[in-house]
């Protein structure tokens, strides 16, 4: 099946905001064994969209909407599809007493305009929106699916899954093959290098395709397996899988929906561990995607933040004459704030980082970019030197990626000793 997408928005043409969403589907269509052939973005202009739209439309099955279904003048896209096709357009009772039960719920003033996002043209399939007020709808022309959702990129991540993929499968569903994937994430080996790897492999495995995506700081590698027998389908990529995570082991920390923090949270529960976290160029970072998963507060007792040279001395008891001799972008002083963050808090592992994040700051011996990160369990400490060579949120983000990465080698090491 191919599939077309069109974002729409005055804040994509201009440049304000970054379209996520036409990725975030685009990847999921491939894995479902579809194909994008087109995405395109178009401005809150009832000409862009009609244009746009029937563009779409005559190279693929399907296409994709996102963008402009708020209650604001410039979201225009309701309006503009129903004109388009010479539709009325209907206020579902129901759908508006529900939008405005969850303003009351959350607390919201209820402004008259809210009730547009009620609104859809006559014949069309409202799509339920489970995190937003706004609903989606879905519009059949001429055998081809045409299904609109929300432009807020959290309610994209759950309204596509949820609402239109069960849209789009309903137009094959006599399908003549089964599609089955798998998505191995990969840190701290580029893109090139584990192209490279998989080549070498030679996986001449019937029916199986292999996609590369990076979504840095990780890389992530796709396996499709494709046939009309659904046995077949699954040995072939229970096969690639196998081979390829045992070239690849070293550098992958999960598979299809996991991430590295709920990896990381689920080797401390595990292993009942407690941690503390003493955070200096990453300003919090480390312990924010901690906290990001539920349950955090079993093993994580504190997060610090000790950005100046007093407040490694003061919080983390590091010595001012370490600091001093050796800098506070050190190892000595990392490995230093990791023992110190761990007895502070009586924890099982401390873990800290600092470094010159950019664009000043650096020298000819610690260039911007130079991050150590250091952990320690009471029983030894260990610390890694890094150069990152990109901008300064760049390198905040790959420091915490690594400094989680080194903690769950740390976790997978002692499970395997345990």
């Amino acid at each position: 099946m191919k599939i077309g997408i069109l974002t729409i928005g005055n804040e994509l043409t201009t440049g304000r905001i970054q379209d996520a969403n036409s990725a975030f589907i685009a990847a999921s269509v491939n894995t479902l064994g579809w194909q994008v052939v087109l995405t395109m973005a178009v401005g809150d202009d009832d000409d862009a969209i009609n244009k746009g739209l029937n563009y779409i439309l005559t190279l693929s099955d399907a296409v994709i909407v996102t963008g402009g279904l708020g209650p604001t003048t410039d979201d225009i896209t309701t309006s503009a599809i129903a004109k388009a096709y010479g539709l009325d357009l209907y206020t579902d009772e129901k759908i508006l007493q529900e939008i405005k039960a969850r303003f009351e719920k959350y607390r919201i003033e209820w402004t008259p305009n809210n009730a547009k996002q009620a609104m859809f043209p006559s014949g069309a399939r409202p799509i339920y929106n489970p995190t937003g007020t706004a609903w989606g709808f879905a519009l059949k022309r001429e055998g081809k699916l045409i299904a609109v959702i929300p432009g807020v990129p959290s309610e994209v991540k759950r309204m596509f899954p949820e609402g239109v993929i069960p849209l789009l499968r309903e137009l094959e569903p006599d399908a003549r093959e089964f599609v089955l994937s798998r998505t191995i994430k990969l840190f701290g080996l580029s893109e090139a290098k584990a192209d490279q790897t998989i080549t070498e492999l030679k996986l001449e495995i019937p029916g199986i395709s292999i996609g590369f995506y990076p979504r840095f700081p990780e890389n992530h590698i796709v396996l499709t397996s494709r046939g009309p027998l659904v046995e077949n389908v699954r040995k072939n990529l229970a096969e690639a899988e196998s081979r390829v995570t045992g070239a690849l082991r070293k550098y992958i920390f999960g598979y299809d929906d996991e991430t590295l923090d709920g990896k990381v949270a689920s080797l401390l529960t595990e292993q009942k561990k407690t941690l503390a976290v003493a955070e200096s160029c990453t300003g919090g970072l480390i312990t924010d995607r901690l906290t990001n998963i539920p349950g955090s507060s079993l093993y994580l007792e504190r997060g610090v933040i000790t950005y100046s040279n007093e407040s490694k001395v003061q919080l983390l008891g590091v010595p001012a004459e370490t600091i001093e001799t050796f800098g506070a972008v050190s190892e000595e002083t990392a490995l230093l704030m990791a023992e110190g963050v761990r007895k502070l808090s009586g924890t099982d592992i401390g873990i800290a980082v600092t470094g010159i994040a950019g664009p000043t700051g650096g020298t000819e011996s610690k260039p911007v970019g130079t991050v150590y990160i250091a952990l320690s369990d009471g029983k030894k400490s260990v610390c890694r030197h890094f150069y990152f060579r990109w901008e300064r949120r760049r390198i905040k983000e790959i420091s915490a990626q690594w400094a989680l990465e080194i903690l769950r080698r740390h976790l997978v090491e002692e499970m395997s000793h345990g």
